[in-house]
């Protein structure tokens, strides 16, 4: 495998137990890719009252950045569907504020079509 996107789904203990997910399994993965050369891209989706936390998107961007300042990091809207539709869509404005803090740590964030 020469490229992987991987799902950083949030940046909490509190947050992977709401997806299922096992947050330290995740880091890991991130990091065992990294340093075995893999091209690695890492996706976050931001769900509102969730994960869209400002102080949560500088923890997340300090470790990552703490990896390597060049890993890219795609954040992407929230949009309601099936056992997730009592959330609203997550405003562009979060997307463009969270961005920003990422900016300051990484080379290349992207947000796709807002």
């Amino acid at each position: 495998v020469d490229a992987l996107n991987i799902d950083l789904k949030g940046f909490s203990n509190e947050f992977y137990r709401y997806v299922k997910g096992e947050f330290d399994t995740v880091k890991e993965f991130i990091k065992a890719a990294v340093e075995h050369k893999c091209h690695v891209e890492l996706t976050t989706l931001v769900i509102p009252t969730k994960n869209d936390d400002p102080e949560e998107m500088e923890r997340e961007v300090e470790w990552i950045a703490s990896i390597s300042p060049e890993i890219p990091l795609h954040l992407s809207r929230f949009f309601p569907r099936y056992k997730a539709d009592d959330l609203p869509p997550t405003p562009a404005e979060t997307i463009y504020r969270l961005k920003d803090i990422a900016e300051k740590k990484l080379k290349y964030v992207y947000t796709g079509n807002l």
